[in-house]
């Protein structure tokens, strides 16, 4: 079957599915995922906004960490990670099967939802987990338009569901009740992560993370993420005329009305030559715009400044008032 860019991901499903095709459904844009088929069932979904099989069964703790990776190690290149799980006992059949339905209809929601995505078949693939369940098409459809609705009537802006979270910086109101998953969620939203970063982290479906997200944004609880606006237009600034004189050095060379020709083929009139008293020669141009201080002689150590530069003398100290003492010696002495 040829790549389809026009029809929809849900009813390019259904066409899949009419056809009983064996192969998976690759949607593309953000988030995107992808939808395995076994001659016209679903018997798998992913998405990287939802957690898949392993990362809810890992971070619930159901499943240790080594015993999920030898499943994977053992079971990925025949397509039997799910039959291993449970031949091995570590997981029931009935468990395996309520946690993969849960991750198709989790990463189906995000996979099917939008109107329209760039979406191609590739017929023959199969998923490494093997078929655990069998799905009707329609039944993912109906429960993807289901989930639509239920976020629509909650909060109808769908910018919550990608980008990161930040929690507002001031409640609403004085008290607030809330949900176990909404109190992780509100402590885990730093700004960064976005609701899939919190789905994985916490070992929740995507959907409900996103749900008790936009409940939350209804609330006030969380910053509804701004539009960005277009950029402003650079404003270039008019550039300076003239040479540029380092403030730092003299200048040495010839004046800035000589130095300095200025474009005077786009000037319609000739320039006047400006009067003779306003442009001097090099020499008094160079002495009137650097003038270095006079330098004073070299002296022996000890010797007298000269007296042009020594100045005036201080003054002569008149030496202290005796009487002056005499008396506030007398004034301590009465204090005793």
């Amino acid at each position: 079957m040829t790549a389809s860019r026009t029809l929809s991901p849900g009813r390019l499903l259904t066409q899949v599915a009419g056809e009983r095709q064996t192969g998976v459904l690759v949607v593309g844009g953000h988030p995107g995922g992808a939808v395995y088929v076994l001659e016209g069932r679903v018997i798998y979904a992913e998405s990287p906004a939802a957690p898949g099989v392993g990362e809810l069964l890992t971070a619930s703790g159901r499943l240790a960490g080594r015993t999920w990776q030898n499943a994977l190690d053992l079971g990925t290149s025949t397509a039997r990670v799910g039959r291993l799980l449970v031949d091995q006992g570590h997981l029931t059949r009935g468990e395996l099967e309520m946690c993969v339905l849960g991750a198709i209809y989790d990463a189906a929601y995000f996979a099917l939802s939008r109107a329209s995505a760039p979406a191609d078949f590739l017929p023959g693939a199969t998923h490494w987990l093997g078929p655990v369940v069998h799905v009707d098409p329609e039944a993912v459809n109906d429960e993807v338009a289901r989930r639509v609705r239920i976020l629509d009537e909650i909060f109808p802006d769908a910018r919550v569901d990608t980008t990161a979270i930040a929690p507002a910086t001031r409640p609403p109101r004085e008290r607030i009740t809330l949900t176990a998953l909404q109190w992780e969620l509100l402590v885990h939203a730093d700004g960064q992560r976005t609701p899939a970063d919190l789905a994985l982290l916490l070992g929740k479906a995507g959907f409900a993370c996103v749900q008790e997200l936009r409940r939350m944004t209804a609330m006030g609880l969380i910053e509804l993420p701004e539009i960005p606006a277009p950029g402003p237009e650079l404003v270039r600034l008019p550039r300076a005329r003239g040479p540029a004189v380092d403030a730092q050095r003299p200048v040495m060379g010839p004046t800035p009305v000589e130095a300095a020709p200025v474009a005077r083929a786009a000037v319609p009139a000739p320039v006047p030559e400006p009067p003779r008293h306003s442009v001097p020669d090099d020499t008094s141009a160079t002495q009137a715009l650097y003038r270095p201080p006079p330098r004073l002689a070299r002296r022996k150590p000890g010797a007298k400044l000269p007296k042009e530069v020594a100045g005036e003398p201080p003054p002569v100290h008149q030496g202290t008032d005796e009487v002056l003492l005499k008396r506030i010696r007398t004034a301590l002495r009465a204090l005793r």
